[in-house]
């Protein structure tokens, strides 16, 4: 359960994250981080901090399906 909560945590986190960093070069506009520079910096961090949660939650299914026996 914990394994698939932060695989969806992850996948969020890193849409997130894609968005931020496009608004914040400019490509998505109509916000207030449209053309900030700020959020082309913070995107790709979150991007990266999701991208580890996907890959610890995907560890944890497949740890649990070898435990389980399937």
């Amino acid at each position: 359960m914990r394994a698939r909560i932060l695989i969806a945590v992850g996948v969020l986190l890193a849409a997130a994250g894609v968005l931020w960093t496009l608004q914040g070069l400019g490509v998505v506009g109509g916000s207030v981080m449209s053309g900030n520079t700020t959020w082309a910096v913070i995107g790709p961090i979150v991007v990266i901090v999701a991208l580890v949660l996907v890959f610890i939650g995907v560890r944890g299914l497949r740890g649990s399906s070898k435990a389980s026996g399937e």
